[in-house]
């Protein structure tokens, strides 16, 4: 598995030996922490929740049975911050448009939820009864992907006041830096060479305007990059010019429009080598 999510975190100690328990069996699957009760929204406990996964899901169902419905919004707001914060996937599930699994539209309030998870910087939005047993999934799915779409081109992402690099403070400012680039050069896309999955994260973590393109030899990695934001990942074998190619075929696609296109590069110049990010290029497609 790429994922394993734990429901009904209590505290970070309950990350913290999941984590364990599936490394001393060799996983290398990472930790979803499903906060849905009391003790996981107090203060002291949620950031270290955030701190000790890999991500973690807003459930709202369970959260307001637990807590009660009216601490869910700012719970909600306070859970995509500290994600944002530490470089953590957040996931925001339960009725998202709950109307649709009887309705072949949308209600308004539904449409305005999904939106605010995408302006709070929300790395995902999940559907459950509306596609697993509701009469409207397929419509379901291209309400949502439209109302998230419409927002992402028309206003952007809140913005973090502090991040917390996961690793390296250089890795990050190049992402920081890659991301400022694009925005300023108008690119098309930001494409980024990793190993791991890190630089991508934490490009991803910077919340850019465009798409991601992470490339990485591990599918594995490319598996659990594409619950990040903005990402879409591909499989190659480690070589030189990796970047380059993969927007040349990118634009052979169509995927980066007709006129010549502007991308962003983030690689190592040690191919390879975990941790070595050290390098942006602009490059034109055409």
């Amino acid at each position: 598995y790429d994922y394993v999510a734990m429901s009904f975190v209590q505290t970070a100690d309950d990350v913290i030996a999941v984590k364990n328990r599936l490394r001393d069996l060799g996983s290398r699957a990472m930790v979803i922490a499903k906060v849905e009760t009391k003790s996981a929204i107090l203060e002291e406990n949620l950031e270290a929740i955030v701190k000790a996964s890999d991500g973690v899901m807003v459930a709202r169902g369970d959260l307001a049975v637990e807590a009660g419905a009216s601490v869910v919004p700012i719970v909600q707001r306070r859970i995509i911050e500290l994600c944002r914060k530490y470089g953590r996937i957040s996931i925001v599930a339960t009725q998202m448009m709950a109307s649709m699994v009887d309705s072949p539209e949308p209600t308004r309030a539904e449409v305005s939820d999904v939106a605010t998870a995408v302006i709070l910087g929300a790395d995902a939005v999940m559907l459950s009864d509306e596609t697993a047993g509701g009469k409207y999934p397929i419509e379901t799915i291209k309400a949502m992907r439209d109302v998230i779409l419409y927002t992402q081109d028309n206003i952007n992402v809140d913005q973090v006041d502090v991040r917390v690099p996961e690793k390296s403070d250089i890795e990050d400012s190049i992402s920081h830096a890659a991301v400022d680039l694009a925005a300023t050069l108008k690119a098309k896309a930001i494409v980024a060479e990793t190993k791991t999955g890190a630089t991508a994260m934490a490009v991803a973590s910077c919340r850019p305007t465009v798409e991601i393109y992470a490339i990485t030899p591990d599918k594995r990695v490319a598996g659990q990059l594409a619950l990040r934001y903005a990402i879409r990942s591909f499989v190659r074998p480690e070589g030189d010019k990796l970047g380059l190619l993969l927007a040349k075929e990118q634009k052979d696609k169509g995927m980066l429009g007709e006129a010549p296109a502007r991308v962003v590069l983030v690689s190592g110049r040690q191919v390879g080598l975990s941790g070595g990010t050290d390098t942006i290029r602009v490059r034109v497609v055409e």
